[in-house]
């Protein structure tokens, strides 16, 4: 799955911009909700104790049901991210707000300490 991270980040660097958005594409909001659920479904398998290839027969068809939950259609996820990988601006907007809601959700949970309590202080001379 990180394999696929890295390609799509590639892509995204490679891709060019285009002006207008298709219909059939998923609003930034959309596609933010959407790949939390996704980041939190993967970070559930890795906390099982089952090998990589044995957790991805478990992922897709959570990922399948996933989808078809939130009434999104394979077609819209394929136009969807090719969209975005072509307008990697609106990606970073898209992953700024999946890296925020994904720390403040794991604060929440009191997993990790506030950011402004991680960061060192450094001694002013």
């Amino acid at each position: 799955m990180q394999k696929l991270l890295i390609a799509f980040f590639i892509i995204t660097i490679v891709s060019c911009n285009s002006s207008k958005k298709p219909d059939g594409v998923l609003t930034q909001s959309q596609l933010s909700a959407l790949l939390v659920d996704i980041y939190l479904a993967e970070s559930r398998l890795e906390s099982m104790s089952v090998a990589k290839d044995s957790s991805i027969r478990f992922f897709i068809p959570f990922e399948e049901k996933l989808l078809k939950a939130k009434g999104i259609p394979d077609s819209v996820l394929k136009k969807t991210y090719s969209y975005y990988l072509a307008n990697p601006k609106e990606l970073e907007q898209v992953y700024d707000v999946v890296i925020d809601t994904l720390v403040v959700r794991e604060q929440r949970i009191g997993k990790r300490p506030p950011i402004e309590k991680t960061i060192p202080k450094v001694p002013v001379q």
